[in-house]
């Protein structure tokens, strides 16, 4: 990272952005053209985990292609002033990559389902139909890199 006096290094801190921030983007490549996405998902034991309908367009290029990058955002507040460049944002960030993988069994997708649930609800305890798990997908992101940056803080 060029501006090291951005750059966080602290896993903690990267960890509890990746736990508060409330979407998460997954960039793809298609053919190669780029193809991003953003995502509900849940971080929980140094994984990312999102859901899916098992068809469309991001899951037929995770099967041609499981490389990712992701990233996060938190508090994200723009700081203006009558000179334009003196302006900047404030925000807390992640970033990295990694390979994503479909989880099928139901115990797997239990667990998966139930960190986003109880990540966005703040509940547990949830019931999963069976009828339910068979059309839903569970991704696993296993991350190979990551990395924070903040500004304004």
């Amino acid at each position: 990272m060029r501006r090291k006096d951005k750059e966080i290094t602290d896993i903690s801190m990267i960890e509890k952005i990746l736990k508060e921030a409330e979407v998460i983007r997954i960039a793809m490549v298609d053919g190669g053209m780029p193809y991003l996405v953003a995502m509900n998902y849940a971080y929980a034991d140094g994984a990312i985990y999102m859901h899916s309908a098992k068809e469309g367009r991001k899951i037929d290029i995770l099967k041609k292609n499981n490389k990712v990058a992701f990233q996060v955002d938190k508090d994200v507040e723009l700081l203006l002033d009558k000179e334009a460049c003196r302006c900047g944002t404030k925000y807390l960030s992640v970033f990295g990559t990694g390979s994503a993988f479909f989880i099928s069994d139901y115990e797997g997708k239990r667990a998966a389902l139930d960190a986003i649930m109880t990540r966005y609800s703040g509940r547990s305890g949830f019931n999963y139909p069976n009828e339910v798990m068979d059309r839903t997908l569970v991704i696993k992101l296993e991350i190979d890199t990551i990395t924070g940056k903040k500004s304004g803080y």
